[in-house]
């Protein structure tokens, strides 16, 4: 079942991130899904802690742009919604390839919405598991 309740599109997303914390680490959407996103971040010199492993807060930063946008997107034009809570389990360092995340919404709800967020690397192995809450406000 189809849960956007506005258009939405790799093309858009990317547009919306030019100038942005995800463009600067270099986050790629890469698909668009009946009911999830999913997009990828590199392992580089930007995204790296000083051991050279996936620095978490870039997984956590991939984790809630995947979370926010689709939250953003499940509600009707002219709400908004803003992040309430994330959390993260980092399972498994990685050095070199990318990060694919995919979300997927647990509830969808009037005021409060809860997404899951897992991150894989090359190799398909789960490397974090977040869930993000959304809080949801009608216009004004």
């Amino acid at each position: 079942m189809r849960i956007w309740k506005q258009a939405i599109s790799v093309e858009q997303l990317t547009a919306l991130s030019l100038d942005t914390a995800v463009a600067h680490l270099g986050i790629e959407f890469l698909e668009v899904g009946d009911d999830f996103i999913r997009a990828r971040v590199p392992v580089d010199s930007r995204t790296v802690q000083p051991y050279r492993l996936l620095h978490g807060g870039v997984s956590v930063t991939l984790a809630e742009t995947l979370g926010s946008c689709g939250a953003a997107f499940t509600v009707p034009e002219g709400h908004r919604t803003v992040g309430l809570d994330i959390n993260a389990n980092h399972l498994k360092g990685t050095t070199s390839g990318w990060v694919t995340g995919i979300t997927r919404p647990v509830h969808l709800g009037r005021s409060t919405q809860v997404w899951t967020i897992e991150l894989r690397n090359d190799a398909g192995e789960l490397t974090c598991v977040s869930r993000i809450t959304m809080a949801v406000l009608a216009p004004k």
